[in-house]
């Protein structure tokens, strides 16, 4: 597997001073509204945590240093028709390391998976199995991070899927596997579905599963099923709905104040982080979650980013299929489920080729910041018997 294709390039992150500076003054002239008294989370994040942690992105978040650990791991662009594709690429010392390409979701990024890169490609420095060894390859999807601008309409996960198995093309893969969470676990399906004869097998977590209006499927629910599918209904899911009306729309206030983005992806964090009742750094640092916000401020991606919602939920009438419709069943799949997974087993398995199914006591959404070790066991267990 090579990177030094003439139409790959290296790529350093290099975010200029002068944004820097910009962004510590509109963090300081933040015009911050009233909040009802005493009503703490329940209708969106309070105006004291957030004034508090937009202090510390300001005085103490020092980007530079983050920088700094992101350009440890090697960097590329590539064009795949019209599409600026970055990814980073991190290959094992050991001799015959598969391929595995992390396919992130949102408000997330790259960036998700810096903990798991190093056990992941050097097993044997971790306390592992030298033979579990991968070289990892972890793409920004198009209209997140660097994978940017977007190329024009019409990104929705089928074409996200086969963008990065032109990348792997490009990149000498022959045989590979994937993994993905929230948006990338509806990217990853389509790429095994695309790919059969190259694709070993799909792993994934914050996998969504719906019912089809099939006679007798809501029968028999596990108490646990029911719980599952009375949380995905009462899910409060506005950040979808506007992200798949309008993205446009909702873009000027995120791309113009970085507390207004800060406060978008945070409550994200709030809510599906575990514990349910804590706050965001009691799962993952602050300064993990931080780099998120970063990344989506510096990149000025909040409306590209939410495109694909558009593409998935809007451009799709439900009658062709829309609203995150699967793949259909191809490539052996693994599914990792976390306390705050809506997952339902027997759906999912109507709906990919499940030969693996990890339920977790612990870990929220996150699972790859949040509970890293447990993330990397069931990956590398999934992926043993397939290689």
């Amino acid at each position: 597997m090579t990177t030094t294709a003439p139409d790959i390039h290296p790529f350093r992150i290099d975010v200029p001073q002068d944004r820097l500076d910009d962004l510590a003054a509109r963090l300081a002239a933040t015009r911050w509204p009233d909040e009802l008294p005493g009503v703490g989370w329940s209708r969106g994040v309070p105006v004291g945590y957030l004034r508090e942690l937009a202090e510390h992105w300001r005085t103490c978040f020092d980007w530079r240093a983050t920088e700094a650990e992101l350009n440890a791991l090697p960097q590329f662009t590539t064009d795949v028709d019209g599409q600026n594709v970055h990814f980073a690429h991190v290959r094992s010392a050991e001799p015959g390391a598969l391929p595995l390409v992390l396919l992130h979701g949102w408000p997330g990024g790259f960036t998700d998976f810096r903990d798991v890169v190093g056990p992941l490609t050097d097993p044997r420095a971790h306390g592992g199995d030298p033979a579990d060894a991968f070289d990892v390859v972890v793409p920004s999807l198009p209209g997140f991070g660097f994978s940017t601008p977007l190329a024009g309409p019409g990104m929705g996960a089928a074409r996200m899927a086969s963008t990065i198995g032109t990348l792997l093309t490009r990149l000498g893969c022959e045989r590979f596997g994937v993994q993905g969470y929230d948006t990338g676990a509806w990217v990853a399906p389509e790429l095994g579905s695309q790919h059969p004869d190259r694709v070993v097998g799909v792993h994934v977590n914050a996998l969504l599963t719906f019912p089809i209006g099939a006679e007798g499927e809501m029968d028999g629910l596990t108490e646990v099923e029911q719980r599952r599918w009375q949380a995905m209904q009462d899910f409060n899911d506005g950040y979808l709905q506007c992200n798949a009306k309008r993205p446009q729309t909702v873009a000027y206030g995120l791309h113009d104040s970085p507390v207004g983005q800060l406060a978008w992806i945070v409550e994200k964090f709030k809510e599906l982080t575990d514990p349910a009742d804590g706050l965001p750094e009691d799962s993952i640092a602050r300064d993990r979650f931080l780099t998120d916000v970063a990344l989506y401020w510096f990149t000025g991606t909040a409306g590209s980013a939410a495109q694909v919602y558009y593409e998935e939920i809007s451009a799709k009438s439900w009658d062709d299929g829309g609203g995150w419709d699967a793949p259909g069943p191809s490539v052996p799949t693994g599914v990792l489920v976390s306390t705050h997974d809506v997952t339902i087993r027997r759906w999912a398995e109507r709906d990919h080729h499940v030969v693996r199914w990890t339920e977790l006591d612990r870990g929220g959404h996150f699972l790859a910041m949040e509970q890293p070790e447990l993330w990397v066991d069931d990956v590398r267990g999934f992926f043993r018997a397939l290689r």
